[in-house]
């Protein structure tokens, strides 16, 4: 199995100390050798962990950017803006900002385009809702997604998080989860060609100390973006110690 990444999305939590105390939990613990991890806190802490991070294997991620360098756009956070801090990723599209702000496939595929150029690894989150899992649309959903969210050349990350398990305590099947994999290399590669099969994809959902060896097992599973297990860590450190160095 090849090196995986596991990835931590602390969402709208943590503050100056909690921040602090979190990250020097999870260095202290982080095994010598192991999985690329990557923790993305909100904006408000990327700078006060950045220098924590410097000289540490851990990288630094934020949880989103504007697709636009510099303008106009109040409240809103640039590609540069973030490489300027030392961070290395930016998780894109996920399913909350899709459903809370609105993100359409175009916007998120114009904010990869940015990422990149500013040097930054985008990790793009494709995902299918509860009915749309029961109704058997959930490929086409997919296929879909990924069609409209990843420009051409791309070479970043995907993340496939079924929306009706983030934060739900309930994660997909083992079967559910292979299957599904399985669809992504396929449709990666009918879109990009041999490049396609070069894109990780990362399962996010529910991903806990108690499964994560399991899930991390599944073929094409290339990692973990993690939520709420990310914020705990004696969780995230399982969670890390369930992935492949390779």
């Amino acid at each position: 199995m090849s090196r995986q990444m596991i990835v931590g999305n602390w969402k709208m939590n943590g503050l100056r100390e909690s921040s602090r105390e979190l990250v020097a939990a999870l260095l202290a613990g982080m095994p010598k050798t192991g999985p690329d991890v990557v923790i993305c806190p909100p904006f408000t802490q990327l700078a006060l962990l950045a220098d924590s991070l410097a000289s540490t294997s851990v990288g630094l991620g934020a949880q989103d950017c504007h697709q636009d360098p510099s303008g106009a756009h109040t409240g809103d956070i640039s590609a540069p803006m973030l490489k300027e801090l030392g961070v290395s990723h930016v998780i894109l599209g996920h399913s909350e900002r899709r459903q809370e702000h609105g993100e359409l496939d175009e916007t998120v595929r114009e904010k990869a385009v940015a990422a990149a150029k500013a040097g930054l690894t985008p990790i793009v989150c494709v995902g299918e809702t509860n009915d749309q899992r029961e109704n058997g649309d959930y490929t086409d959903t997919l296929g879909w997604q990924i069609k409209g969210s990843l420009p051409d050349g791309f070479c970043g990350i995907v993340a496939y998080e079924p929306i009706w398990a983030i934060g739900t305590g309930l994660a997909a099947t083992e079967a559910q989860i292979a299957e599904t994999m399985t669809f992504l290399r396929q449709e990666l590669v009918r879109q990009f060609g041999e490049a396609g099969k070069a894109i990780k994809i990362l399962y996010g959902g529910s991903v806990n100390a108690d499964n994560a060896v399991a899930i991390l097992s599944i073929p094409e599973v290339a990692g973990a973006l993690v939520g709420g297990a990310s914020l705990k860590a004696d969780a995230f450190l399982s969670i890390v110690g369930a992935a492949s160095a390779g």
